[in-house]
């Protein structure tokens, strides 16, 4: 494997948890467990297509944990790794700045926010 050069660090960050998706996905399962059908649940704009994608690339940076389970039918969890795990002083940062973003713009929480277990 060839090292890879970065400017400055924060590429390296966000080249593991850029993009649209794979923050929310590790918010979400910072609350414990989530199969995939429920991860899809929790995110309905999400294809499955880059759901699927996207935790493959969690995955393979282990930042998340993929369990199988052997039974009929399958079941798959997905968890956070305990590197995974700390990104969560990351996640909530970026919570409270986009909370403190939304209050500067639109005033009012609730009238922009889905009802999530993550808005509470």
């Amino acid at each position: 494997m060839q090292k890879k050069k970065y400017n400055i660090s924060v590429e390296a960050t966000l080249e593991v948890i850029g993009g649209k998706w794979k923050c929310v996905i590790l918010c979400h399962l910072t609350h414990g467990k989530k199969r995939t059908s429920e991860l899809k649940r929790l995110m309905p704009s999400i294809t499955q297509k880059m759901l699927t994608q996207q935790l493959r690339e969690l995955e393979e940076d282990g930042v998340i944990n993929r369990i199988v389970y052997n039974q009929v039918p399958p079941k798959v969890e997905y968890e956070l790794s305990e590197y995974g795990k700390s990104l969560e002083g990351i996640l909530n940062a970026l919570c409270n700045w986009g909370d403190n973003h939304i209050m500067k713009v639109y005033g009012d929480k609730s009238e922009v926010l889905e009802e999530s277990i993550l808005n509470t």
